[in-house]
């Protein structure tokens, strides 16, 4: 079965008509993006959007073979002029099934918001989803027969769905996760392939034929990452935004609780209510155990707070005591959470603050902990396989990617 994308944006296209923003400005040549519109096997569309025979021209395919066009979602805007010879379009009815002449095999897929998702089977037994922009399948069985060979998703706009998908098996390690109805809410080029990349999805030009079943190069997630970033860079959020496309996260908060202190309880809040509700979280700075266990994805916020605790631990703002057995007790600390992160088995994401470019700290004290931190996240960053520096809300790959 082979898919021809004749579009890939989001309804209203990218770049959106008179939007004046950053986004838009800069979607152009392969970063442009029509509506997106399926053609599957020339006989088949899935969505029928402005321009659809031009786009299939451009391709190298016609429309002139297509006998079904089924609609995922309303069209939003003036009316569709339907192309001399093409059926009408129509939605299925949620749970309805047809049997195509043609030997394909379509099932309408219930979402949690509006729109409808549509499985397609091909002759050869070839298995493809597709799901409407802004929405994620409802009502999913705890499990799935066997996972599709291709997704179709708005990876970007709705990293749950994908979540979901995976939590019941329907997305598995070989599903070939396209991302589709990319929109102006992320910067096109290098910016939304490594979001897509650290998701385990891709996106793909306008035009693009893909063969559903084919071996495709799957985005390779990596096994560790750590990201870096001074106060209110947005590093938190890049971090939660790598593991939003997967299930049973487990969020490790070092900072724990602090009695009395209002603003930094609206601080904790304000990160928990943006985190996914699938998600788990525990207050801990006792790393090790969950490093060397086995279990879902951790998230680890911060570094920066366990260095704090272990420093208390060691008594390492006394000069005396540092200097008399506190400094080795701390890098044993670090040798021994190090270790740990070198032969996990869990996919990881951790958050470091970077202090090494500010001022000068006018206390000893508080030269020692920029000091030691440095040197964590440097050992940290050692066994990573890919960090990131946050600036200003702008991921920078420094390895990996």
């Amino acid at each position: 079965m082979e898919v021809t994308l004749l579009g890939t944006g989001a309804p209203a296209g990218l770049p959106r008509p008179d939007c004046p923003c950053a986004v838009c400005a800069t979607a152009h040549g392969p970063d442009a993006r029509a509506a997106t519109a399926l053609l599957v096997d020339g006989t088949l569309l899935l969505d029928l959007t402005p321009g659809a025979a031009f786009a299939a021209a451009r391709s190298g395919r016609s429309l002139g073979g297509v006998r079904h066009v089924l609609l995922s979602h309303p069209h939003d805007g003036p009316a569709v002029e339907v192309p001399a010879g093409l059926p009408q379009p129509a939605r299925v009815p949620d749970g309805r099934e047809l049997a195509l002449l043609t030997g394909h095999r379509v099932r309408a897929l219930a979402m949690d918001a509006g729109g409808t998702g549509y499985a397609v089977t091909g002759p050869d037994g070839s298995r493809l989803l597709y799901l409407p922009p802004g929405g994620s399948p409802a009502g999913l069985a705890e499990t799935a027969a066997e996972p599709y060979h291709l997704v179709l998703a708005d990876v970007t706009g709705r990293p749950d769905a994908l979540a979901r998908l995976r939590a019941v098996g329907a997305a598995g390690p070989t599903t070939d996760v396209v991302a589709v109805h990319l929109d102006h809410d992320v910067p096109q080029g290098p910016e939304v392939r490594r979001r897509l990349a650290a998701a385990g999805a891709r996106a793909v030009p306008d035009g693009t034929t893909l063969t559903v079943g084919a071996y495709e190069d799957v985005p390779d997630v990596p096994r560790r990452t750590l990201v870096l970033g001074g106060a209110r860079s947005g590093k938190s959020a890049e971090a939660e935004r790598r593991l939003a496309a997967f299930p049973e996260v487990l969020y490790v908060a070092t900072g724990g609780t602090r009695g009395g202190d209002t603003e930094w309880a609206h601080r904790v809040s304000a990160h928990r209510e943006r985190r996914p509700a699938s998600w788990r979280t525990t207050e801990t700075t006792d790393l090790v155990p969950l490093l060397t266990g086995t279990g879902p994805p951790l998230l680890i916020d911060c570094l920066s707070l366990w260095l704090t605790d272990a420093m208390d631990a060691v008594g390492a703002w006394d000069d005396a005591e540092w200097a008399g057995g506190g400094e080795k007790k701390l890098r044993e600390r670090v040798r021994e959470l190090t270790d740990a992160v070198r032969t996990t088995r869990r996919t990881l994401v951790a958050v470091s603050n970077e202090v090494g470019s500010g001022i000068v700290p006018a206390t000893p004290s508080g030269r020692r902990y920029r000091d030691e931190l440095g040197r964590l996240n440097a050992e940290f960053a050692g066994e990573c396989e890919e960090v990131v520096w946050v600036v200003a809300g702008v991921a920078v790959v420094v390895r990996g990617g």
